[in-house]
């Protein structure tokens, strides 16, 4: 198969190409189709495929082997047919700024931080990066920074083919070997990289650089990134949701962190008041029980998972038999704490477990799980104990 020529080595910024079609044979429900020529990168490290048409037929996927590219379309094309095809520019240039401005970042870090770039993705929406080492989030920011301004020096990104003789004076990147001619992508000062795919002309047209998340992953850092357009979108969403918070709390944009952090402190407080309060109301609803009550279960709106315990240890108080707090509702079943005095606590829950589709466990002292049951098979079992 003669290999691809790839118009868009030559240069990323055209969209429209002519190509004569050498091959097209059927593909499940797709042709697969080869052309002397194309403007299509095809998907290949960690970068998705360019999309677009062939003769006004959308092609669905890119793929290269042996340096021969495949397109995929939906209807045939006939070998030895002059085909128009146009790449979907959008999509080109926003691919463009984020792997442009991915070179600038890794090479900045690998300057700094002496760390490698060792997996990077470049999907539709944020672009990772993966590293073999740790960096802080202030040496993160440090980077952001610095990465903008190489955007705003807007330096030219340099395209050679150099000799093996001149690759060996130049201390480029590149996470594989490789064979065949090398392609170097140079931005001056910042990075030196071996890389197949399209790229801005220069470091201005990347726009922005934002990046926007670091985890650890796999020994060193995954970091989330977003450029040009992609970046802006993301900046005036967030925009907007801190008006919409900003609004909703009376409080000035750059305030909003702080007017949460009341809100959040007000919330606790008032939750461990109402606490308080349904704990008070449960002392009072268990100490009109009769004592030495026996066989109780017990039921109340007051009491959740923060106060079960609570109200079982007064329950078991009262109680002189086998008793269970009960929190829940018909439909999506009820926990439970069980105990009592003179009874195996541990037999007794095993056995309301098997009688009404429980689950748990416990000690000789408290017994606890969870039921799927209604009040009313709760309330007959204990009658029947």
């Amino acid at each position: 198969m003669i290999e691809t020529i790839r118009l868009f080595d030559e240069d990323s910024h055209q969209t429209l190409f002519e190509g004569c079609v050498l091959s097209c044979e059927q593909d499940g429900d797709l042709y697969k189709v080869t052309l002397n020529q194309t403007m299509f990168f095809p998907e290949e490290g960690g970068q998705s495929c360019d999309k677009g048409t062939l003769n006004d037929i959308p092609v669905e996927k890119v793929l290269e082997k042996d340096r021969v590219i495949y397109h995929w379309v939906k209807e045939p094309l006939w070998e030895g047919d002059t085909v128009t095809g146009s790449v979907d520019w959008e999509k080109r240039f926003s691919d463009m700024q984020q792997h442009t401005g991915e070179h600038i970042v890794s090479g900045l870090i690998h300057e700094h931080f002496k760390l490698n770039n060792v997996g990077f993705h470049l999907g539709s929406e944020a672009v990772t990066m993966d590293f073999d080492g740790v960096i802080t989030r202030e040496q993160l920011r440090m980077i952001e920074y610095r990465a903008n301004e190489a955007v705003a020096r807007n330096l030219p990104v340099k395209i050679t083919w150099p000799s093996k003789e001149e690759l060996m004076e130049i201390p480029y990147r590149s996470k594989k070997e490789i064979d065949g001619p090398i392609r170097i992508v140079e931005i001056p000062g910042y990075d030196i990289c071996a890389c197949c795919a399209p790229h801005v002309h220069n470091t201005g047209e990347i726009g922005m650089i934002r990046l926007i998340g670091m985890e650890k992953y796999k020994g060193g850092v995954r970091i989330q990134m977003l450029c040009g357009f992609r970046a802006l979108a993301d900046a005036l969403e967030k925009e907007r949701n801190v008006y919409d918070i900003s609004a909703q709390l009376s409080a000035k944009p750059y305030e909003v962190a702080a007017a949460v952090e009341k809100l959040k402190a007000e919330s606790l407080a008032l939750k461990q008041e109402m606490n308080g309060l349904k704990m008070d109301i449960l002392q009072e609803k268990i100490a009109l029980l009769p004592e030495d009550s026996q066989n109780v279960c017990f039921f109340d709106k007051h009491m959740d998972k923060s106060n079960l315990r609570y109200a079982f240890n007064l329950l078991a108080e009262k109680c002189s038999g086998l008793c269970g707090c009960f929190d829940g509702d018909d439909e999506k079943g009820y926990r439970y704490v069980l105990g009592g005095k003179n009874v195996d606590v541990v037999a007794a829950g095993k056995a309301l477990n098997e009688a009404l589709e429980g689950r748990g466990g416990g000690s000789k002292e408290m017994f606890q799980g969870s039921l799927q049951a209604s009040k009313v098979q709760i309330e007959e079992y204990f009658a029947k104990v």
